[in-house]
């Protein structure tokens, strides 16, 4: 194992709990995708690691004690995760969930999700990708309990982004259950599943009363999972907009898994800034909000970023919110902290009276390194107008 000898501000950074590793932190270092021993300026043994290009990211440490990095290490990692789930292993109502989520459960730059029998591994760099094979043995004898498993490959260069790994396949589309909700997901087509499983709890909040009684709004709805958890929970009518012309079926598709109507759920293929224009001009107003925008997007007209642009759709959705009004705004823009995210929702305000009643972060089956505030990304507030 290649030794590298850090300076005194990574050095700290490793003391401190930081597992990322950034390509600052190498000035003058080639990196070269491969497992790496970190030593301080005196040669004390800092911390095992690895160095492969992922988004922000140049490698993670993986421990930091000196230990064999062999398929009998990684298969410990794997059960310890899935003991550490068995709430959700518990929950009938619940049946997706992730059950490895990178850092927090020792492994940066790999998750796996759980869909009702079903393993979906998403490789963030090159380097693990590599090491696939070992890896799937321990987690075969880690977790015997999987049917079958797919595969996301979600790093620069990749050649395909989805497959099938081993074991049954699943059925093209199937429903999942969460809070007792049904789901229709997707295992193998592109990056995405239809269900963002991390915003479990905030979907939970809407059918345990939030969006009982209110006329509900879900701007960049995707799938409209959000919408379907508030009509389940009492909505007395939902409008999803997204501008992506298949969110429409899929969105349909989670309606009918229910059972329900979508006579009082309305469907948008649209821009959110088109639509905020649209309903002022027909004088459309919403008891409830939710903002969850990507963190970057580019269409025909103009980019959005949620760093510098989501005060536009906080101050659009004022115009549209009645009196008493409940705004959802959300983010998982992981170089974004919540004090600035704030700040940011405040820009939109204005001086408009308001109050924040509850904050969201990644829930518990989304582990987290605590050292590292970036490693819990998911950052959802639910925000009062007041009279």
């Amino acid at each position: 194992m290649k030794k590298i000898m850090v300076n005194r501000f990574l050095e700290k950074k490793i003391r401190e709990g930081i597992n990322r590793l950034e390509k600052r932190d190498f000035p003058e270092q080639d990196l070269e995708d491969s497992w790496v021993s970190l030593v301080s300026h005196r040669g004390e043994f800092l911390a095992q690691a690895y160095l492969s290009q992922q988004h922000r990211s140049c490698g993670w440490v993986v421990s930091r004690k000196q230990v064999a990095l062999d398929a009998a290490y990684f298969e410990t990692l794997f059960k310890e995760a899935w003991d550490k789930r068995q709430f959700f292993h518990q929950d009938e109502g619940t049946t997706a969930y992730r059950i490895f989520n990178q850092e927090g459960d020792g492994l940066g730059g790999l998750t796996i999700d759980f869909y009702q029998g079903y393993a979906v591994f998403s490789w963030y760099n090159p380097f693990l990708y590599s090491l696939r094979e070992e890896l799937l043995v321990a987690f075969k004898k880690a977790i015997p309990e999987i049917l079958g498993a797919y595969e996301k490959l979600r790093f620069r260069g990749a050649e395909i982004e989805s497959q099938h790994l081993y074991g049954s396949e699943a059925p093209e589309h199937f429903t999942v259950s969460e809070n007792g909700v049904r789901y229709q997901v997707f295992l193998n087509e592109g990056l995405m599943t239809g269900l963002f499983l991390d915003q479990h709890e905030v979907r939970g909040s809407l059918i345990d009363g939030l969006a009982a009684g209110k006329t509900v709004l879900n701007m960049f709805s995707y799938t409209a999972a959000f919408s379907l958890a508030a009509a389940m929970g009492g909505a007395l009518e939902t409008t999803s907009v997204d501008l992506a012309k298949r969110s429409r079926d899929l969105s349909e598709a989670h309606f009918r898994a229910n059972g329900l109507s979508l006579d009082q759920n309305r469907f948008v293929v649209m821009d959110v800034f088109d639509y905020f224009r649209y309903a002022k001009r027909h004088s459309l107003e919403y008891d409830l909000i939710i903002l969850d925008p990507p963190s970057f997007s580019r269409n025909k007209k103009q980019t959005f970023s949620v760093a510098k642009d989501y005060h536009r759709l906080v101050a659009e959705s004022l115009n549209l919110l009645k009196a008493n009004g409940l705004l959802v705004a959300s983010t998982n823009a992981s170089n974004l902290s919540l004090e600035k995210f704030q700040k940011e929702i405040e820009k939109g305000f204005d001086k408009r009276p308001h109050h924040y009643e509850d904050i969201y972060r990644l829930p518990k089956d989304f582990a987290i390194n605590k050292k590292d505030e970036s490693s819990n990304y998911l950052k959802v507030v639910t925000i009062r107008i007041d009279k």
